[in-house]
C-alpha cells in the first residue's frame, strides 16, 4: 500500500478547507480504538469533517454501538480534533452502523481476528 489511503473518507473540508485536512487526519488518526488496536481513521469511524461560522462539527460513529471505550474515544477526538484544527470543535454521533467497507484499508486486517 501507499502512503495514500485506498479508500480516504472525503469530509466537506476537503473542499471548503483543503489546508487543513492532512493536519486534522494526522491528529485525528492518534485516536486508537483500544479493542481493535487501529486508528479511527483508519476504522472510517470519522464520517465528516465541517467547518461553519468557526466551529469544526465532527461526525463520527462507533464499531459498536455499545462500545465501552465509546464516551473516551468521543472526549479523545475532540481533543485531537481541537489540536488539528486549531477551533471550537464539538462532536456528532453519527446513527450508521459500522462494517468493514467503511475502512480506508480493509487490508489492515490481516492480523487475523475476523
Amino acid at each position: 500500500m501507499t502512503a495514500e489511503s485506498v479508500n480516504e473518507i472525503q469530509w466537506t473540508i476537503h473542499q471548503t478547507h483543503p489546508e487543513i485536512v492532512q493536519q486534522a487526519r494526522a491528529r485525528l488518526s492518534e485516536v486508537i480504538d483500544p479493542e481493535i488496536g487501529l486508528d479511527i481513521i483508519q476504522l472510517g469511524l470519522v464520517r465528516d469533517v465541517s467547518i461553519n461560522n468557526g466551529v469544526a462539527t465532527v461526525r463520527m460513529i462507533l464499531t459498536t454501538p455499545f462500545c465501552p471505550y465509546g464516551p473516551a474515544m468521543v472526549e479523545m477526538t475532540k481533543a485531537k480534533a481541537l489540536e488539528g484544527l486549531d477551533m471550537p470543535v464539538t462532536i456528532e454521533m453519527g446513527m450508521e452502523m459500522w462494517d468493514f467497507s467503511m475502512m480506508e484499508d480493509p487490508s489492515a486486517l490481516d492480523w487475523g481476528m475476523y
